[in-house]
């Protein structure tokens, strides 16, 4: 009978089962279970029945087991049934179970042959059987059926791995002697997850309708095709016997018989048959449980303990209590200031290391993208000098004039000044929205309470909309006062004097370049600006593809190496008249893309006209932006003139080229310094106007404003998925304090006896599911568990021989391989 001194063992386990059905899978809970595999028409039904001793599975032709059936067998002194799922009824008619596990089925299926994961549970009374937890589990098919889906044989075997995979799962491989056992897809599946052996048992079915002259004598003797546990073979009903209702009992003295009499069988009688399996499987799943049940309770114990502190306040709480409803609302409010005023001021509790969000967004507007506008601004060139040329020329009209009128100087850098408009009111809209942003990022938790989390969304939103107005006016207000009077005596502007003279000195360094001077290099092309992964985009595929490269950026230079050892150079390309163009992501590529091009239409590299560069996100695409901005490589701008003029009228007057020449030094000067000025307050503005008003609103003003809708009890109502969500807490607290209560009064001594040696299992080759040609996306078979060559006293063998979970408590359970169906055919 197995181990007497825990012949309760197997109930306790039973009745953890039930405690843990109530929270389904949450509880990641795996408890120990013997799951019988086979394809259709092996004989596992018939096996499972004649353990019991009654008929009362659903038999016919086809795929009939279409849910997992979890069968607990009870020694008890009367024979009855009884279904999880109708608690309280008692089945004493086999042919009723039979029914209801048929109707239940139906519920969930329907009648078209199609299957469900979700089991049932059954659980049997009787004095005829031992304590066994089984699972009944389809059977392996091939070909679909009626209105069976095209991929129903990789349903199936999802199905059976999600049960065996599991290391508290032992594998009953049901095979029939009348096919060849090197195609055993039962085995194939066992192997596939327990490569050792370690935890499947070979049941040979159907020996008495094997061919005349031939036997299984060698395969049970574990000779011709071993297994480390072996084989156990049985006599099932034929179904000539079940049509005419032959009594079970009848059939397993007929098994009996057929053992002890067969020439081939005779010497091993005593260990085949039924009666031999059931003690078996009850030894093997008993002695498992066991072995596992250390691991098993500190597993009950943490998710225990992870629960007791939310089970406990969800027991006290009362959603109806206007006090508890005012002290949640006050501490909701409390939790979006600091959790808002975290995002954005940063802190160093749990720290996103995913992505940027809330303050940090913000500073990478400040002082990326907004720079990065301001020097999209600046005119080219050829527009500049064309602008103030015609300004010069329509300030003198008729006349000739002998000195550079200021005038022309001051409309040039008003009009400059306007387009500051633009930029800075697209500042205000990035920062406004990362504001919105991280409101929202903080308001998810108020989930709980959805009119609660409604208004606040609203109210927070409207305080930023009318911070964002203000922010506007006071911009608006820093651009005009820059238009209102242009400052020629500021510190750092050149001045009228100074700016031939520093026009001649540029030329000197553009001479003195030309002339090739040689030495030791400029400082600034030692500098460097950035480094990174970037991949050129624009090579053809018959030159190599895109690649790459291992890119270094200097004030002088753009250079590329093979990796980011810097030992290979592939190139150096300086950035004299170099200017940036954006390029336009593709409709498949995931990478963000800009170009390098030269202003003097000559080739950038090689035969190539551009060079286009690739990143893999916005945000670094953004960063080398801003960093080719800082080594003086701007935007590429295409522009003409009001009557179309695009090419730069020549000059022709050397005074009047000087004039343009000097306007445009001062320009440049005087830019400068409002761009720096800019630069400095829009930051502080806004700051000061949206961010700083907004999280002094959060904090002292909201939940005065929530109060004034007069509401508030309404606003906390909590929603239908919070109140289930709470109830689960509590059911899954209560099932796990009854399962650990069970495991408290279970005995862990027992005898064990030595699990047998390893064999060469290597003639099982590897489902053929995972070798066929289908688009399976499963992966490797869990690894298997190592055979220590002498076991010291810290470790726990039982006669299943798996190296249990108290040997390997941080091992994580072997993932559910999963697989992409076919394509379904089209029926025309």
């Amino acid at each position: 009978m197995g181990n007497r001194g825990m012949e309760e063992l197997i109930p306790l386990v039973n009745r953890l089962q039930d405690a843990l059905s109530s929270v389904g899978e949450s509880c990641s809970l795996h408890l120990p279970q013997i799951a019988v595999v086979g394809g259709q028409s092996a004989g596992k039904s018939s096996v499972l029945e004649n353990f019991v001793g009654r008929d009362f599975l659903p038999r016919g032709s086809g795929i009939v087991t279409r849910r997992p059936l979890i069968l607990q067998l009870l020694s008890g002194n009367t024979e009855y049934g009884e279904f999880l799922h109708c608690k309280g009824k008692k089945f004493t008619d086999f042919d009723d179970i039979r029914k209801e596990i048929e109707a239940e089925t139906h519920r969930l299926t329907g009648s078209n042959k199609g299957i469900s994961s979700v089991p049932i549970h059954l659980r049997i009374y009787s004095p005829h059987v031992l304590n066994l937890t089984l699972v009944d589990l389809p059977g392996i098919t091939k070909v679909p059926v009626g209105d069976q889906p095209a991929d129903i044989e990789y349903q199936i075997r999802d199905m059976i791995m999600q049960f065996i995979c599991k290391e508290n799962c032992l594998i009953l491989a049901v095979t029939p002697a009348n096919t060849d056992l090197a195609n055993s897809d039962a085995l194939k599946l066992a192997k596939d997850v327990d490569p050792q052996g370690q935890r499947t048992i070979g049941v040979i079915t159907k020996l008495d309708l094997m061919d005349k002259g031939t036997n299984a004598r060698e395969i049970l003797e574990n000779r011709l095709l071993p297994l480390r546990r072996g084989y156990i073979g049985v006599v099932n009903r034929s179904q000539k016997d079940i049509d005419g209702k032959k009594d079970i009992k009848a059939a397993l003295l007929a098994e009996q018989k057929f053992f002890l009499s067969h020439p081939a069988y005779k010497h091993m009688a005593e260990s085949m048959g039924t009666p031999y399996l059931q003690r078996t499987l009850n030894q093997q799943l008993t002695n498992h449980i066991r072995d596992t049940l250390p691991a098993f309770r500190s597993l009950l114990q943490s998710q225990l303990l992870s629960l007791n502190k939310e089970a406990e306040e969800y027991k006290q709480y009362s959603p109806d209590d206007p006090a508890r409803r005012t002290k949640t609302l006050l501490q909701s409010v409390q939790h979006l200031a600091a959790d808002f005023e975290k995002l954005i001021e940063g802190s160093g509790d749990k720290v996103d290391t995913v992505s940027l969000s809330g303050g940090a967004r913000i500073n990478r507007i400040f002082h990326s993208h907004f720079p990065y506008e301001l020097i999209k601004l600046e005119s080219d060139e050829r527009k500049l000098r064309r602008e103030i040329n015609y300004a010069i020329r329509n300030i003198h009209g008729v006349r000739t004039g002998l000195f550079t009128p200021d005038m022309a100087f001051q409309a040039i850098v008003k009009k400059q000044i306007s387009r500051l408009e633009g930029p800075c009111m697209k500042f205000v809209d990035m920062v406004s929205q990362e504001l919105v942003t991280t409101v929202h990022q903080c308001i998810r938790k108020l989930s709980s309470f959805p009119k609660l989390q409604d208004e606040t969304e609203r109210i927070v939103t409207t305080e930023i909309q009318q911070q964002e107005s203000k922010c506007r006016e006071q911009v608006m207000l820093l651009i005009d006062i820059q238009l209102a009077y242009i400052n020629t005596k500021h510190e750092d502007f050149i001045g009228f004097s100074n700016a031939q003279q520093g026009f001649n000195q540029i030329n000197k360094k553009i001479v003195a370049r030309m002339a090739g001077n040689q030495g030791v290099a400029p400082l600034s092309s030692l500098i460097v600006i950035r480094k990174g992964w970037l991949t050129i985009s624009n090579i053809g595929f018959m030159k190599g593809g895109a690649k790459g490269y291992w890119f270094i950026l200097t004030a002088e230079s753009l250079s590329w190496f093979k990796d980011d050892e810097e030992k290979e150079k592939k190139y150096m390309l300086p950035l004299d008249n170099l200017k940036l163009r954006d390029v336009e992501k593709g409709f498949m590529s995931s990478k963000f893309v800009f170009a390098i091009v030269n202003t003097e239409l000559r080739n950038v590299y090689k035969d190539y006209k551009s060079l286009e560069l690739a990143c893999n996100s916005q945000e670094e695409l953004d960063s080398w932006k801003a960093s080719l901005l800082q080594a003086g490589v701007y935007p590429e701008k295409v522009t003409v003139d009001e009557q179309g003029n695009g090419a730069l009228e020549n000059f022709t007057d050397p005074q009047l080229e000087r004039q343009v020449e000097t306007i445009r030094s001062l320009v440049d000067s005087y830019m400068s310094i409002i761009y720096k000025t800019i630069k400095d307050l829009m930051p502080k503005t806004i700051m000061h106007l949206m961010i700083n008003s907004v999280k002094e609103f959060i904090s002292s003003e909201l939940l005065a404003q929530l109060y004034a809708l007069g509401e508030c009890s309404a606003l906390m109502d909590e929603s239908p998925e919070q109140q289930k969500y709470r109830e689960e807490v509590l059911r899954k607290h209560a099932a796990l304090k009854e399962a650990l209560a069970v495991v408290g009064k279970i005995s862990t001594s027992t005898c064990t006896t030595p699990m047998p040696p390893p064999v060469d299992s290597s003639w099982i080759q590897p489902s053929s599911l995972a070798t066929s040609g289908k688009p399976l996306g499963r992966g490797q078979a869990p690894s298997a568990p190592r055979v220590p060559a002498h076991i010291g006293p810290t470790h726990s063998t039982s006669t299943d021989g798996l190296q249990h979970l108290t040997g390997q408590p941080n091992r994580p359970p072997p993932s559910v391989p999963r697989r992409q169906p076919p394509a379904i055919p089209n029926v025309k």
